[in-house]
């Protein structure tokens, strides 16, 4: 296993991991490679040609605006949305792109969006989501090209190596108990009497301490509940143009007068909410954490406000003390992010976490699945139930297409979110009351999905071209 749980639960902009924060890293690296090999200051003109998914729904989820601030050498987990709106408008205003400017060089060109070349019906080998790179001189010449795939969740892939960025930085680390699929990883499990979120912190002590993972996790915490504040203080319609109102602020005001001392019947409203706001924020192009992706951003931090405020663990950490409940509440993160992490590597190494590729079974379903999973451990699940609750929540996700209304993560992707949260916990509590033997492997589920999405339509993986996108009137 070459993948950590900080490449799964990574800081970007919204409103989509595969067309806004992929595309933007995948520029920002063709940006560094003309720093490092000394062609910025030859560079006269730009070509940028996207293809697949990002060419039919590339607008509406920021794919060429993040390609602009990527090649202005912006970095998705870093830029602020001030910062964001700042230059966008700076680009629109004047037409000029400040190449490489925030890595200390700058070569300004004439680029707008406008310039980017699309290519809907056109599709690269490897992936839907594919871009290329072209710098050239004053004469026109080619002074350097790449070739990027956006696979999902914000991972890249340069054309022509075997693995993604994260896969091939993490190549050389040799971690203490690899796996690729559950079945490994529940034998870990036996062998040596860890939790599926322990064998998780095992390896991740490969890359980092202890303490720095886990400071690492309660900061992506952080930031989950940063972007459903930050949603909570909006108030309007989205943007986009298809109006859809802001609800959080609203649910969020009536929550506080109907349920002023959290009572645990209004969990379901509490979580609704959650996934709602952080849903929202991603659609506004805020700062959200792909978990694994941003089309499915809400499920895992509406999830863990769950386990952080209704499971048996915290509500007994609450009677004991103050102390007791803050401390309770960051081992319940840490041990709910490593879990969920674990599950993600999984779909990972055997399907896709893509909505452009399986559809958004690839999405909302493997947060749905990893969220599961993550409850049911710090509820006292066994390896096997955990792996139970991860296969429950996927099961029931299969099929499910990536039909955005005009191309934007609004409708149905916001209220998916919601319901998909609702499914996890649902799952976690089915499994925590079997013993963890099913007829369904989570392996064999997996498998599943991905041959479902070979199987189905392009249409309805992240085209806008079927489905809800083409059957609902956007204005």
């Amino acid at each position: 296993m070459a993948i950590s749980v900080f490449d799964l639960f990574t800081v970007g902009i919204g409103p989509s991991s595969s067309h806004t924060v992929g595309p933007m890293r995948a520029a920002l690296r063709f940006a560094q490679t003309l720093v490092e090999d000394r062609l910025l200051e030859r560079t006269a003109d730009l070509r940028v040609d996207v293809y697949g998914s990002l060419a039919a729904t590339g607008r509406g989820h920021g794919t060429f605006t993040a390609i602009l601030l990527g090649l202005e050498g912006y970095d998705p987990e870093q830029i602020l949305p001030a910062q964001v709106e700042k230059r966008l408008a700076g680009i629109a205003a004047t037409g000029t792109l400040r190449l490489c400017a925030p890595l200390g060089h700058r070569k300004d060109i004439h680029y707008t969006v406008e310039d980017i070349v699309q290519h809907p019906l056109t599709v690269l080998d490897r992936h839907t989501n594919g871009m290329r790179f072209q710098a050239l001189d004053a004469t026109g010449g080619v002074l350097a090209e790449e070739t990027w795939f956006s696979v999902g969740g914000g991972f890249i892939v340069r054309d022509g190596e075997e693995g993604t960025s994260a896969e091939l930085a993490g190549a050389g680390t040799r971690v203490p108990y690899p796996f690729r699929t559950a079945q490994q990883l529940l034998g870990h499990c036996r062998n040596t009497g860890l939790s599926i979120g322990e064998v998780m912190l095992a390896n991740e002590k490969a890359w980092r301490s202890e303490e720095e993972i886990r400071a690492g996790l309660l900061h992506i915490w952080e930031v989950m509940e940063q972007s459903k504040d930050s949603a909570i203080a909006r108030t309007g319609v989205l943007p986009g143009g298809l109006n859809v109102p802001r609800r959080a602020p609203g649910w969020h005001g009536r929550l506080r007068i109907e349920d002023p001392d959290r009572d645990p019947g209004f969990w379901q409203e509490w979580v609704n909410l959650v996934a709602l706001a952080v849903n929202e924020e991603n659609a506004s192009g805020g700062r959200v954490v792909t978990a694994p992706t941003n089309g499915a951003a809400g499920i895992i931090p509406a999830v863990l406000f769950y386990a952080t405020h209704y499971s048996p663990t915290i509500l007994a950490a609450a009677m004991e003390s103050p102390e007791a409940h803050e401390a309770t509440k960051q081992e319940i993160v840490t041990r709910f992010l490593l879990t969920a992490g674990a599950i993600g590597v999984l779909y990972n190494e055997q399907a896709s976490i893509s909505g452009a590729e399986v559809g958004c079974q690839g999405e909302v379903g493997s947060a749905s699945s990893m969220a599961a999973a993550g409850l049911a451990e710090i509820m006292g699940g066994t390896p096997a139930q955990v792996e139970n609750a991860a296969e429950i929540a996927m099961e029931h996700n299969l099929g499910l297409t990536c039909d955005p209304i005009g191309g934007l993560v609004q409708i149905p992707c916001i209220e998916r979110n919601a319901i998909a949260a609702a499914k996890a916990i649902n799952a976690a509590k089915m499994a925590l009351w079997g013993d963890g033997t099913h007829h369904v492997s989570l392996d064999e589920v997996i498998v599943t999905m991905r041959e479902t999405g070979k199987d189905m339509s392009h249409k309805y993986k992240e085209t806008a071209l079927g489905g809800l996108a083409v059957n609902v009137v956007e204005c």
